[in-house]
């Protein structure tokens, strides 16, 4: 087994390692505090069937259903597919899941607090994905900004990025942000927090789930999501995975942006991803 850290910033990576390596409870302590330090782990070539994923993450605390059952793993409901590919000429999971930065699920009162992702079917050359971390993004945040930040909330919603489902036919765009907004009502979260394991204030912001900084005018609010944009994206600031096939990937979801990179037209991944709230 070898560890090494991925960057300054963020994460941990593992090589070497088995599912049956994983079932030591030393090594799999080693891995949690990896992710808890370094809020993104990654482990190549893991094989692993559902079960035994499933089983890894209730190992971090209780696996979280898909919100949306269409796109749930046919047999096991705490798998949400992820997938551009078709069988029988129908889908085989959701497409275009987080094209775009995010920390995962802000929208909910209480997000789970980690993502375990498995690689089934992913491709060398395309279908990145990039990865930053809130705390480092909150230490390069001017003076002043951390302090008219302090004590502020953002409002969460899901109105920007809520799919077209068949039962959404007819409406016009303004109705289909009024009923997402009454399904999936805002939700509001320090715009400032503090990690419980290593103590460093985190960024809790991202344009596409989040509406306004409560108390900043439309103005003050477009000059936040620009300067946050331009922190997160940062390409020195950045771990860029490429994936191959079986890594399984654990991270923190409150500290950890990310964002699926492009996949071309005709070029086929799958990945099987379980939230996980906290024990």
């Amino acid at each position: 087994m070898h560890r090494r850290d991925l960057t300054p910033f963020i994460g941990v990576e593992y090589t070497g390692v088995t599912y049956e390596d994983l079932r030591s409870e030393e090594l799999f302590a080693d891995v949690v505090d990896s992710v808890h330090r370094r809020d993104l782990v990654v482990l190549r070539d893991i094989r692993l069937t559902p079960e035994q994923q499933i089983g890894l993450a209730a190992r971090l605390g209780t696996p979280v259903p898909f919100l949306l059952s269409d796109w749930r793993h046919p047999e096991f409901a705490e798998i949400l597919v992820s997938s551009n590919e078709r069988r029988k000429n129908k889908p085989v999971g959701v497409p275009r899941v987080g094209n775009f930065w995010h920390q995962d699920s802000s929208y909910n009162a209480r997000p789970a607090e980690y993502t375990v992702l498995h690689g089934v079917n992913v491709p060398a050359e395309h279908g990145h994905t990039l990865f930053a971390s809130a705390a480092d993004v909150h230490d390069r945040l001017p003076e002043e900004w951390k302090a008219r930040l302090e004590g502020l909330t953002g409002r969460h919603t899901l109105t920007r990025q809520q799919r077209i489902e068949p039962r959404h036919v007819g409406l016009s765009i303004a109705e289909m942000r009024a009923l997402v907004a009454h399904e999936y009502p805002a939700v509001e979260h320090p715009v400032v927090r503090r990690d419980a394991f290593t103590g460093r204030h985190f960024l809790y912001a991202a344009r596409e789930y989040m509406e306004a900084v409560v108390g900043l005018d439309a103005n003050g609010n477009e000059e936040f999501f620009d300067l946050v944009d331009s922190l997160v994206q940062d390409p020195a600031h950045v771990y860029e995975h490429h994936w191959t096939r079986d890594d399984l990937l654990i991270w923190k979801t409150a500290t950890t942006y990310h964002r699926a990179t492009h996949l071309p037209e005709g070029v086929g991944r799958t990945v099987h991803r379980i939230s996980v709230a906290a024990a």
